[in-house]
């Protein structure tokens, strides 16, 4: 049976674990706007139900349909994910991940 992902909003403040910034969630705010990097919390988006807790980092970026979407690795168990890039992210670290 296909597993149908559920997206949970959840508005919350959040040190990043890289960097140290302070970063204001946003309800889909799920990576450092300054640094880019994330945290591996999720199952399916915004449900913390994710025991990992390794730092992603952001490998690649792509321009997809006029967006560009961060691509992530999990540093602690491998886990590749991909979000869109939000419109406060830091746009000279997106550029610096295309090829």
């Amino acid at each position: 049976m296909l597993q149908v992902k559920k997206f949970q909003k959840r508005s919350e403040n959040f040190i990043c674990a890289h960097c140290k910034a302070q970063v204001e969630g946003q309800g889909y705010t799920d990576h450092c706007p300054q640094c880019l990097w994330s945290r591996h919390v999720d199952v399916n988006p915004g449900d913390r139900q994710c025991h990992c807790r390794g730092l992603m980092a952001p490998v690649l970026a792509m321009v997809k349909k006029d967006n560009y979407i961060i691509f992530y690795t999990c540093q602690t168990c491998g886990f590749e994910h991909h979000v869109k890039a939000a419109p406060d992210d830091n746009f000279e670290l997106i550029l610096s991940l295309t090829n």
